[in-house]
């Protein structure tokens, strides 16, 4: 089971929009997805029209002791599965503050297998909740849109990540940036797509999100963009986004995934192919 977690200390970077797109991309896949909101806020899980679940049905019950992830039912959308958030999660962090209180998540994911990859959404500031995110993750992927600030906050993110690869979860991999809301004609992305590729290399994953109308519509009946418009450039962007994710994870050699059937979208595939911009 591949574990990624999708963090900016900065928000409005497209974090949740990615996190749910790359789900629906691998679930479209053929691989079993889970996405776990982990984010106080329930961003994604208000995005998705997911009503504010019981406790035992949200990610608040990943911090109780003697829970299995199979206990907690999962809502299931289309191609992936969520754990979402509770309100709750904002008054329960006051009492994990325990040194041991980062491991809850990774505890309950190590003894897990129903799933081939759990996607971990994150608030965008460092809280307990991020920082079980990132010792429970294989990966991190930061989304960043080429500005300042979100820049910024991207390189924030990934010292923290490079800290808690230091001490906490010596497993986890260097970050990868993903860049969303890109737009061709603004000089200012050009320069910094530019200088983050040339100082993180091969960090930066090499297909952007361009800034999309589509992307941009909220659907509150759980369905994405490759539902709703499977031909336009998000739906193409994000396809080719996770691609390459595949590839560059390995996440095509865990199993081979199985054949999913979604209107819209070719069966017989291993993975989404490669689409033209």
């Amino acid at each position: 089971m591949t574990v990624l977690a999708l963090c900016n200390h900065k928000g409005g970077t497209g974090k949740t929009t990615s996190a749910i797109h790359l789900a629906a991309a691998l679930g479209l896949s053929g691989y079993r997805v889970l996405v776990i909101d982990l984010d106080p806020q329930s961003f994604l899980t208000r995005t998705l029209g997911i009503a504010e679940p019981p406790e035992t049905a949200s990610s608040l019950a990943l911090f109780q002791h003697e829970v299995a992830l199979g206990d907690i039912d999962a809502v299931q959308l289309h191609g992936f599965d969520v754990i979402p958030a509770s309100s709750v999660l904002t008054k329960q962090m006051r009492r994990l503050n325990k040194p041991t209180d980062v491991l809850w998540v990774k505890e309950v994911l190590e003894n897990a297998d129903s799933y081939d990859v759990v996607l971990l959404d994150t608030a965008a500031a460092i809280t307990v909740y991020s920082l079980n995110a990132l010792v429970a993750a294989r990966y991190v992927i930061i989304p960043v849109t080429p500005e300042y600030q979100p820049i910024v906050g991207a390189e924030q993110t990934y010292k923290t990540a490079s800290m808690v690869r230091t001490r906490l979860n010596p497993e986890l991999d260097l970050p990868l940036f993903l860049f969303t809301q890109v737009d061709a004609r603004k000089r200012a992305h050009h320069r910094y797509r530019q200088y983050l590729r040339k100082r993180y290399s091969d960090r930066v994953i090499k297909n952007v999100i361009r800034t999309s109308a589509a992307l941009a519509t909220s659907y509150s009946d759980g369905t994405t963009v490759f539902e709703n418009n499977p031909y336009s450039r998000g739906a193409r962007d994000y396809a080719n986004a996770t691609d390459e994710l595949i590839r560059v994870l390995g996440i095509a050699n865990q199993k081979p995934p199985q054949t999913a059937s979604t209107d819209g979208v070719a069966p017989e595939r291993s993975s989404i192919q490669p689409m033209q911009p």
